[in-house]
C-alpha cells in the first residue's frame, strides 16, 4: 500500500513540477501587451471657445464633447505656433520654434520660391513622430493637410515617415482648389480625378473625402498597430458650406455663421465617424484618439472672420486669435480617449505643448525618440498616474510681424513683440485674458525669463531674426 501511495506521490510531484516549468517558460516567453493604435486628429484653425465641453453654446460639437465624457480633457494644452506650418512642425518633430526646420508659413532666405512665395520644408535629416511609429512596426498614414512640403515634391509625407497618404499638397496644383470640393486629390504618389468635382462640381466635400480614406485605412489596417494622422483642413477659411446647412439652415444667424457652424459640426461628425468604425471593428480598447487644433482661429484678420469668431466667442475667455502670441493665437482644445487606460471625465490644468506629442506616443508605442527634441513624455497626464510634470519653459517665436516670442512658465506667462522690445509679464490663474501687464511688479520673474530668452532658440538660415516681414510671401495675411 505504501509503495502504491509513493508512487501517485511521485506523479503528482512531477505533473506539478511539469505544470510550473510550462507556465514559467509561458511567461518567460509571453508576448508582451499589445500596444495601442494611435489616432490623431488635427483640427485647422479651430478656436479654444469653438467647442460644447470648452464653452461654446451655439455649435453643436456632440461627438468631441463626448471625448471629454469619455477621457481626458487637457484646459492649457498648447500648439507649436500661432500658425499653421510651424505648429505643425513642432508637432512632428519634437522640437520648439527656436528649433524646429519650419519656423513659419513662409520662409526669408533659402528654402524653395515658386512665384512670389518662398517655403521651408522638413528635409530628410528631420526625425518626425511618423518614423518613430514606423521603425516601431506601425503602419503610418497621413490623410488631409500636410504642410512640410514646401515647394519640395521629395518632401512629401511618404518621404518623411509616412506609409500612406491621402490629401494635398502645395506641390500638386488643384488638390486644394477649389477648397473643399477639390478637382483632384493625391494618393500616395499617383494625382487622382474626384469623382464629382471635375468642373467646380460640388460632389463630394472634402471632410466626407477624408474621412472615407481614414475610415477605409483603419479597415484595412485593424489587425496590426497603426498611426493614422487625420488632418482635415476644417473650419480654416475660406467659409465653404458642406451639402447643408443643418441644423443651423433656420437660425436667425448672417450666412456666414451658419457656414462657420456647419463646418465645425461637419468636422465633429468625423470625429464621431471615426470613433464609431472603431467600436464596430472591436478595437476602441486598444485605440487611443487625442483630438486639438493647430492654432487659434480665425484664419485671416478679416472683417467678415473677426465677425465669425466674435458671434461665436471662439476663443473664449482668452485674448487674441491665429497669428497672435497670446493665449487665444495657441492655446487649443486637447481631448484624448483610451477606454480603460486613459480615466473618464479627467480633466487636467497641466501646461504642456506639441513638442511633447512626440516622445508621448513614441512611450505609448515603445519607440524611440531623437535626442535632439524639446518635448518630453505626458503619457502619466493622459493616464491618470501624475498630478504634476517638472516644471519648464515652453516657448514659442514668430516671424510674420518681425520677431516675436512668448514664454510659459508655471503660472507665468511673458510676451515680447520684437527684439530688444520690453516684456510683458502676466500671471495666467489670476488673468487667463492677459489683461495686466505686471512685469514691473516682478522683476525677478521678469529677469529669469529674460535669461531663458537668450538661449531659447538656435540661428536658422531660412528664418533670420532680422528680416523684412515682407519678404517671401505673396499674401501677408496668409
Amino acid at each position: 500500500m505504501r509503495s502504491v501511495l509513493y508512487v501517485v506521490s511521485a506523479l503528482v510531484l512531477a505533473l506539478t513540477i511539469v505544470i510550473d516549468a510550462a507556465r514559467a517558460a509561458g511567461e518567460k516567453g509571453a508576448a508582451p501587451a499589445q500596444r495601442p493604435n494611435i489616432i490623431f486628429i488635427l483640427a485647422d484653425d479651430l478656436g479654444w471657445g469653438d467647442v460644447g465641453c470648452y464653452g461654446q453654446t451655439k455649435i453643436k460639437t456632440p461627438n468631441i464633447d463626448r471625448m471629454a465624457v469619455d477621457g481626458i480633457r487637457f484646459t492649457q494644452a498648447y500648439a507649436g505656433s500661432p500658425v499653421c506650418a510651424p505648429s505643425r512642425s513642432v508637432l512632428m518633430t519634437g522640437q520648439n520654434t527656436g528649433h524646429t526646420r519650419v519656423r513659419g508659413n513662409n520662409c526669408f532666405a533659402g528654402g524653395i520660391v515658386q512665384g512670389k512665395n518662398r517655403r521651408a520644408n522638413l528635409t530628410d535629416q528631420d526625425v518626425t513622430v511618423g518614423n518613430v511609429l514606423q521603425k516601431a512596426g506601425y503602419r503610418t498614414c497621413l490623410v488631409g493637410k500636410w504642410h512640410l512640403e514646401g515647394y519640395d515634391p521629395k518632401a512629401s509625407p511618404l518621404n518623411r515617415g509616412f506609409d500612406e497618404f491621402y490629401g494635398w499638397l502645395l506641390t500638386e496644383p488643384g488638390t486644394h482648389d477649389p477648397a473643399y470640393y477639390p478637382a483632384r486629390c493625391v494618393v500616395n504618389r499617383q494625382v487622382i480625378d474626384v469623382p464629382g468635382n471635375e468642373n467646380g462640381k460640388k460632389g463630394t466635400y472634402e471632410t466626407d473625402l477624408y474621412t472615407r480614406y481614414a475610415s477605409d485605412f483603419i479597415r484595412r489596417n485593424g489587425d496590426k498597430p497603426f498611426f493614422l494622422y487625420f488632418c482635415p483642413s476644417a473650419p480654416h477659411d475660406p467659409l465653404v458650406a458642406p451639402p447643408n446647412l443643418e441644423p443651423y439652415a433656420k437660425e436667425p444667424w448672417d450666412e456666414s455663421m451658419k457656414i462657420y457652424a456647419a463646418m465645425v459640426t461637419r468636422l465633429d461628425g468625423a470625429v464621431g465617424q471615426i470613433r464609431d468604425l472603431l467600436r464596430e471593428l472591436k478595437i476602441a480598447e486598444n485605440t487611443i484618439v487625442i483630438f486639438t487644433s493647430d492654432n487659434g482661429p480665425r484664419s485671416r484678420p478679416t472683417a467678415e472672420l473677426t465677425r465669425v469668431a466674435e458671434f461665436f466667442n471662439s476663443h473664449g475667455p482668452l485674448q487674441g486669435y491665429k497669428r497672435d502670441m497670446y493665449e487665444g493665437g495657441i492655446r487649443e482644445p486637447a481631448l484624448a480617449c483610451w477606454p480603460g487606460r486613459i480615466p473618464a471625465g479627467a480633466v487636467n490644468d497641466i501646461p504642456w505643448c506639441f513638442a511633447d506629442y512626440m516622445p508621448t506616443l513614441a512611450e505609448f508605442a515603445d519607440g524611440t525618440v531623437p535626442a535632439n527634441i524639446d518635448g518630453i513624455s505626458v503619457a502619466p497626464l493622459f493616464l491618470g498616474k501624475a498630478k504634476q510634470i517638472p516644471e519648464r519653459f515652453l516657448y514659442w517665436e514668430f516671424y510674420e510681424r518681425g520677431f516675436e516670442q512668448a514664454v510659459q512658465w508655471g503660472q507665468w506667462k511673458a510676451v515680447r513683440h520684437k527684439p530688444g522690445g520690453p516684456l510683458e509679464l502676466y500671471k495666467l490663474p489670476d488673468d487667463i485674458g492677459e489683461t495686466k501687464n505686471i512685469a514691473a511688479q516682478n522683476p525677478a520673474v521678469a529677469a529669469k525669463i529674460e535669461a531663458y530668452l537668450k538661449t531659447a532658440w538656435t540661428d536658422s538660415p531660412e528664418f533670420p531674426i532680422f528680416h523684412d516681414k515682407n519678404a517671401g510671401k505673396k499674401d501677408p495675411n496668409e
